[in-house]
């Protein structure tokens, strides 16, 4: 079957396409991330006082798992229905969950002042958090490739794909300026809260410009055509298991990669290895900058050379990168430190920037939402949630960096091993998404 797909846009559309799929994957990853910084900076004095040193900050990042462990129910629910209704008003939905959320923290007591309730009211808003975040991803990935002209996915993709490098920056110099500006006892009492409460001004911005666009024409294409799935898990479940299988494994290493970089990593320097609290958020800001160039290029050179190519050299160069990035990170030097996140970072571009368009082609249009936010939400439980905790855990309990290094290294061979199992899908028909072994014949799964 093949469905007609416009391949080319006035440029007024097409830069509304670009920014719409930009702006909210930067605001709701600034969201993210500026929590993930809080909780290796201040949450485990403030919500868990009574903890020692290891253990608050164990506890904190708990708290920031929590919104990873959310993510793959946002992708059901927002995946439902952006199948079924469109991506355009599930992305706004999710962009106003995310933001209200993160407004919400800046508002949240701490121990002190409310007990038990601060930490659980933390909880709850991270949860939240993690909902809208488990709608967003996909759902901007698919504004972006569904409008591409044919052989510019990677390209189109690349867009949404920028947003965790700007909204990481944007957090961290913030972050930066106020660990510059404020004293430690301002910026403990009050400080961190001034991120989480700017984020109402980034959650208008994004608003209005979603409000903007236009539905894909792929998703109304098909939608012309009857093509509409009831249940798109089940459908996802029974048609493309395998698949959905693969392409969550293959993402774990993403997940693991950038936040080891920038949340453990920020904790185990400041923490551990006493290096200052600006020295290293220099260092993930130079890193970050690094990660977003890269994105845009290893994005783009997958529509030349093939998403599944790229991704497999990122998953080598991970390994090998596991073991020097710590080596230098425990030298304490400020340059070494930089040289070691930029090398982590570049790792995650790589496999990162073709993403945006590999896991949205290896599904059915009619699941597609799905199957691409669930593969991508289910791998940030353990790449995400679970990482920085063992991570954690390792350091503690062997008082020495290398079973970090080990764990990268197992995670990037998981990863190596499900993209051998997946095929190329650069030149695959995007309308009607990957044919594979995995897939029924075209009668049975489009009746």
């Amino acid at each position: 079957m093949q469905v007609d797909q416009p391949t080319t846009h006035t440029s007024s559309q097409r830069r509304r396409i670009i920014v719409a799929s930009f702006i909210g994957t930067a605001i709701e990853f600034y969201d993210f991330y500026i929590y993930g910084t809080a909780a290796a900076l201040v949450f485990g004095r403030l919500f868990f006082p009574s903890f020692s040193s290891t253990a608050g900050t164990l506890a904190a990042l708990a708290t920031f798992a929590v919104g990873f462990v959310a993510r793959p129910l946002g992708a059901l629910l927002f995946g439902h229905w952006g199948d079924r209704l469109g991506r355009k008003s599930m992305l706004i939905a999710s962009l106003l969950i995310m933001g209200g959320s993160t407004v919400a923290v800046g508002f949240v007591p701490t121990f002190e002042v409310w007990g038990v309730w601060a930490p659980i009211t933390l909880v709850v808003v991270r949860f939240l958090q993690g909902v809208g975040l488990g709608g967003e991803w996909g759902g901007a990935v698919l504004m972006a490739t569904e409008h591409a002209p044919e052989g510019k996915r990677g390209l189109y993709s690349a867009f949404p794909q920028l947003g965790p490098a700007v909204g990481f920056i944007i957090g961290n110099l913030f972050f930066l300026i106020l660990n510059s500006t404020m004293s430690a006892e301002a910026f403990l009492s009050y400080g961190w809260r001034i991120p989480f409460l700017a984020s109402a001004v980034l959650l208008a911005v994004g608003y209005y410009i979603r409000i903007k666009v236009a539905e894909t024409p792929v998703f109304e294409a098909a939608m012309e055509k009857q093509e509409r799935s009831k249940v798109p898990l089940l459908d996802l479940l029974r048609f493309q298991p395998k698949v959905l299988v693969l392409a969550t494994l293959s993402f774990i290493l993403a997940h693991t990669l950038f936040y080891t970089v920038t949340t453990f990593c920020l904790s185990y320097g400041t923490s551990v290895l006493g290096v200052s609290r600006t020295s290293m958020l220099l260092s993930a800001l130079v890193a970050a900058a690094v990660m977003g160039v890269a994105t845009l290029y290893f994005a783009v050179a997958s529509d030349r050379l093939g998403r599944r190519r790229v991704c497999i050299v990122a998953a080598v160069a991970a390994a090998v990168w596991a073991f020097p990035m710590f080596w230098l990170i425990d030298t304490t030097s400020g340059p070494l430190i930089t040289i070691a996140l930029v090398g982590g970072l570049l790792c995650f571009a790589m496999l990162y920037g073709p993403m945006g368009a590999f896991l949205p082609e290896l599904f059915r249009v009619r699941f597609r939402y799905s199957g691409s936010s669930l593969a991508y939400s289910a791998a940030g439980i353990v790449g995400g949630g679970i990482s920085p905790l063992v991570a954690t855990d390792l350091l503690a309990t062997t008082g020495t960096s290398w079973p970090v290094s080990a764990y990268l290294v197992a995670i990037a061979l998981i990863c190596l091993f499900a993209l051998l199992g997946l095929p190329e899908t650069k030149e695959d028909d995007f309308p009607d998404g990957l044919v594979s072994s995995d897939t029924v014949g075209e009668s049975e799964a489009t009746r």
